[in-house]
Order: structure tokens, then C-alpha cells, then sequence
């Protein structure tokens, strides 16, 4: 199995190698750097929080029998992990996705008190398996995009359906970039953005 970090989004990823015995071959460090700059408190704790987040999964896809690659990177401020499905098994860890990502979202908050236990402090990871958050995320730019359309067209705000923090974040990135404005309301788990006219 390999895990892979990137300790920053859009750097070229150092590989560590983890081994079937536990043994792991360290990535080089943002200490390695070419520049010789040393990493950031905040970088090292999403360093941290990431390694304890693949090494509690590695341990999880162990004692389930499952494959899979797991990918450590910081996005938006945050670390995130992405555990991949093996080309020969691309369905192998749909198990771990469960119904409308139920078994994801509790997974994800255990792989946070995973790394939690191990930094001491509160825990923001994010957590995507064979790629189903990111499908959503996906899904929800377009959704977006749609409802621009509509404010653009109509002249009046639009209200998107209930949808989780992640999706939110795609629709208000959207919005943004549309040079509309957008907002959130409602309480969790009902939430949703409204979006508005320029």
C-alpha cells in the first residue's frame, strides 16, 4: 500500500513508501526544501494531522481486507485525505461510502479523533474515498451554475436544496467567480446556500 503526502496543494508530492510489514520510507520533509525555509506551526500540525489520518485508515483497510492508495494533502487551509480505489477494484470500497455517504461521514469523524488523539487539538480533516466526495463536489459546482443562470436571467436570489458543508463551499466558490454573492442559512444538517444578485 502506498501513502502519498503533498504537504502543499499544487507542489509536486513527495512519496512515502508504507510498507506490508508497517515499516515506512519518509517523504522528504518541508525541511528538505530547496529553499531551506522551515514549515510553519500550522504546517506541521496538518502535517501531523494527516500522517495519524493515514496511518488510522492503513490499519482500517487492513482489518476490512480492502485496497486501496491513500493520498495526504492541505486544501483550503486543511488537511485532506483521499483513500483510492485500486484500477482492478474500482468498486472495493464503496462499502466504506455506504448510503448517501453515511458510512463516509462517520469514518470521517473517527479518522478526526484519530488524528485528534495524536496532535491534541481539534481536527478539520477531510476525508474522500474512491472519489465520492469529490463527485459531489462536482455535482454541486454544476447545480450552481445553474442557479446562476437563473439570478442572472431573473434578477431575484434562488435558493439551492439542503447540502453538506463541502458542497456549500463549491457553490460559494462558484458564485464568487460569477460576481454574484452568496450566503448560507438554516441550521445543520438543513443548511443552504442562497444565492443573490450582483
Amino acid at each position: 500500500m502506498d501513502t502519498t503526502a503533498d504537504s502543499t496543494a499544487g507542489a509536486a508530492a513527495p512519496e512515502a513508501v508504507v510498507h506490508e510489514d508497517g515499516s515506512t520510507d519518509a517523504p522528504a520533509t518541508t525541511r528538505d526544501r530547496a529553499d531551506g525555509a522551515e514549515p510553519s506551526n500550522k504546517q506541521r500540525l496538518l502535517d501531523q494531522e494527516g500522517d495519524a489520518a493515514a496511518d488510522y485508515l492503513e490499519e482500517l483497510l487492513d482489518i476490512a481486507d480492502l485496497d486501496g492508495d491513500i493520498d495526504i494533502f492541505v486544501e483550503n487551509g486543511r488537511a485532506s485525505v483521499a483513500v483510492l480505489a485500486d484500477k482492478d477494484d474500482a468498486d472495493g470500497l464503496a462499502v466504506l461510502v455506504g448510503p448517501d455517504g453515511e458510512v463516509l461521514d462517520a469514518l470521517q469523524e473517527l479518522t478526526r479523533l484519530a488524528a485528534q488523539a495524536r496532535t491534541g487539538e481539534r481536527s478539520r480533516l477531510l476525508l474522500d474515498i474512491a472519489g465520492w466526495r469529490e463527485g459531489r463536489r462536482t455535482t454541486a459546482a454544476t447545480l450552481a451554475k445553474e442557479a446562476i443562470e437563473r439570478v442572472k436571467a431573473e434578477g431575484e436570489s434562488v435558493e439551492m436544496d439542503p447540502m453538506p458543508a463541502y458542497q456549500r463551499k463549491a457553490v460559494h466558490d462558484a458564485v464568487a467567480d460569477a460576481g454574484l454573492r452568496s450566503d448560507s442559512d438554516g441550521v445543520e444538517p438543513h443548511r443552504f446556500v442562497v444565492i443573490h444578485p450582483a
